[in-house]
């Protein structure tokens, strides 16, 4: 357990509505029972009771229920009132708990106790966030994977192919002295590649997740009126930007988002790029070149006859990118595809509405989305951090073995390999890290 704080917090949206629900969890929540309900409570079956304030005046009539030890969401004794959504009664019920020796939880601190007490393990505590912040339909399908442990399942796999492993070098140091060579076996090397294999797998399906989570940031660019507004405004099938002849039109930056198969995008559209005296629309190419410097995706919008790219005098940008020229219906042109090895180009007519359904789908390829590949659970870029971590260490250990080098360096990197997967279940985790997942947390879970 954290502490022996009993912790109060209102665990629905606040606001005026049909219910609101106040929860609390801790070692008094007996004691409240007996002294605040004044009748018993049977486990997990709702009763109706009529609920007072610190003054003991009635002040609303709802229902009570009581989940024990260890048999609750966080494990301890936990009590949810389930009242009217008033935000006046809401506030003189939780004064009433506070009076009563409650204090107000903290970000994620429900959530943060059911890890600690073993209810949870650290993906499943980060799903319920997950879950609650989804923005798709598939986002919310791959949270609710993750908390159901399909995501804890495949990380402790991988464990226990390690921890057998790790055991097997380990035992062979020890019986170093006999004319065995156990670490030769080729038995061994290809567990090994197995393992790197089955951490590709994982990873895969954690980046797709992690797609889905946090999507993409996309940054229009190009010189003025090539129809990067329009571009935006087609995107997110509404007039997000004003469109129009006039050169410079668009000065500062317009953000958008639009779902894209279930993968988020947040769009910006920038000012047109080019020489100009003018101080407010230098501003707006400030910004715009600053909006790149962050990108994931450039979409960088040409005349259908351009050949030349923008020369970013401020360097080279590690974004992917797209070209799109715009405009092909004024050279009777149609729409295609065409794959490089640095960028790909997509040439489209916004206002015939030719070539789009191309643009989205080099969109989804650029990034490497999959919208429909199977049983994706949500992942966090920590995770993605930890796997790779866990791939190299134990490509080390495979080159090690296979170059003889000391298996004693070969058993450290899979004992290395083994934290960075156990960072991922929080198995071993930093109280810094912790505190950092949950106070993202809603007040309340």
């Amino acid at each position: 357990m954290i502490d022996t704080d009993t912790i109060v917090a209102m665990a629905t949206p606040h606001g005026r509505g049909g219910v609101a629900i106040i929860r609390l969890s801790g070692p008094m929540i007996k004691n409240i029972i007996t002294t605040w309900c004044q009748r018993e409570l049977l486990p997990r079956q709702a009763t109706k009771l009529f609920f007072h304030d610190k003054n003991g005046d009635i002040i609303d009539e709802g229902l009570a229920i009581y989940f024990p030890n260890p048999h609750s969401f966080t494990g301890e004794d936990v009590l949810e009132l389930h009242a009217h959504g008033s935000p006046v009664v809401v506030d003189l019920l939780l004064q009433a708990m506070l009076h009563l020796g409650a204090r107000l939880a903290k970000p994620g601190e429900f959530s943060e106790r059911a890890f600690l007490n073993g209810k949870l393990d650290l993906l499943e505590a980060e799903a319920i966030a997950d879950l609650i912040s989804a923005n798709s339909e598939q986002a919310a399908r791959s949270a609710m994977r993750s908390l159901q442990g399909t995501f804890s399942k495949k990380i402790n796999e991988a464990h226990d192919n390690i921890i057998k492993i790790r055991t097997y070098i380990e035992a062979a140091i020890d019986f170093s002295d006999q004319d065995i060579d156990f670490l030769q076996d080729e038995t061994l090397i290809l567990r090994l590649q197995a393992l790197l294999q089955q951490l590709d797998e994982i990873q895969s399906k954690a980046k797709q997740g992690s797609l889905l989570r946090e999507g993409i940031h996309v940054v229009i660019i190009g010189e003025p009126n090539v129809g990067k507004s329009s571009l935006l405004n087609i995107l997110s099938e509404k007039e997000a930007a004003i469109v129009s002849n006039i050169p410079g039109t668009t000065r500062d930056v317009i953000r958008e988002v639009i779902l894209l198969d279930g993968l988020p995008l947040h769009i910006i559209d920038t000012a047109g790029l080019r020489e100009s005296s003018d101080v407010i629309e230098q501003e707006g190419m400030k910004r715009a070149y600053h909006e790149i410097e962050k990108a994931d995706l450039i979409l960088h919008v040409v005349d259908a006859g351009e050949v030349r790219d923008v020369n970013f005098e401020r360097g080279t940008f590690s974004a992917n990118k797209i070209i799109v020229r715009n405009k092909i219906d004024l050279i009777n042109e149609m729409p295609s595809v065409i794959y490089g090895p640095d960028k790909t180009i997509v040439s489209i007519s916004i206002i015939n509405n030719q070539g789009l359904n191309d643009l989205k789908n080099v969109i989804k390829k650029t990034v490497g989305f999959h919208a429909e590949e199977d049983g994706i659970f949500l992942a966090r870029r920590r995770h993605i951090d930890a796997l790779m971590q866990a791939k190299n260490h134990v490509n080390t250990c495979l080159m090690q073995l296979l170059e003889k080098q000391l298996p004693e360096l070969a058993a450290e990197e899979l004992r290395l390999s083994h934290m960075a997967l156990a960072s991922i279940t929080g198995q071993f985790t930093s109280d810094d890290l912790l505190g950092h997942i949950f106070s993202s947390f809603c007040i309340g879970k």
